[in-house]
């Protein structure tokens, strides 16, 4: 029996779907997905069609969701252009998915061999070493029992992982500032800037003061530069959010 990615229980809008589809929500794993598709379209026209869940409700954690993506986690994209269609799960490989396949210019990567190892070490550096420690942050601040050992190691690590970014945006060690995360010189705008912006924009809702942040002036000029983009505001707009 061969394996079918849609079933009875796929949503018709997700199986109907032609082309790039998005299984989203609005947090700041769904942005990163988001924020990109938004870019292209500004560069390219490309074109998806999108499909909002809710994942207070487990939605998923259903088999039709998971059939496209075992760990069931949010976003997901299916590319429906192939046969059969071919689901891409985890945001940087789905970030990185679309660069291949919709960035023909390198708009948003590097044709240089160089820049681009740059850039994806950034993108797994908070892959890796970013998000897990400001996702839990989130989660233990918002738990009903609080514990304070747990709130605390995921504020300093998260924090140092701040300054991190603060040490390669100032140039401490290079004596040149930039201002995105990969690329020559100051940088260029990029896939590893997007994947990192979508969480450390949520500093203060992670329960930073802005006295502390004044440790991070490169860091805070970044995410306001950012968050100047057309395409940054609506990929993290009212679009994305269920009505």
């Amino acid at each position: 029996m061969s394996y079918q990615l849609y079933g009875d229980d796929t949503p018709a809008e997700v199986k109907n779907a032609k082309g790039l589809h998005l299984i989203t929500q609005n947090t700041p794993n769904g942005q990163k997905v988001q924020i990109l598709l938004e870019e292209l379209a500004d560069v390219y026209g490309t074109e998806w069609t999108t499909t909002l869940i809710d994942i207070s409700t487990n939605e998923q954690k259903k088999d039709w969701f998971l059939r496209l993506n075992p760990n069931g986690r949010i976003p997901v994209i299916v590319d429906n252009s192939v046969s059969p269609p071919f689901p891409v799960m985890e945001t940087s490989a789905e970030l990185l998915y679309l660069l291949k396949f919709a960035d023909k210019d390198d708009k948003f990567g590097f044709k240089d061999e160089l820049e681009r190892s740059q850039c994806l070490q950034w993108l797994f550096f908070w892959h890796g070493s970013g998000a897990p420690y400001q996702g839990n942050l989130g989660f233990f601040r918002r738990a009903a029992e609080k514990l304070p050992f747990a709130i605390e190691r995921f504020r300093k690590e998260t924090y140092r992982v701040f300054g991190v970014l603060e040490i390669h945006l100032s140039g401490k060690y290079t004596a040149e500032p930039r201002e995105y995360l990969a690329g020559n010189g100051k940088g260029k705008y990029s896939v590893a800037d997007i994947g990192t912006w979508a969480w450390v924009k949520n500093y203060t809702a992670s329960g930073y003061t802005d006295e502390e942040m004044k440790a991070f002036p490169h860091l805070v000029k970044w995410v306001d530069r950012i968050a100047e983009r057309p395409a940054v505001k609506r990929g993290t707009g009212e679009k994305y959010k269920k009505q």
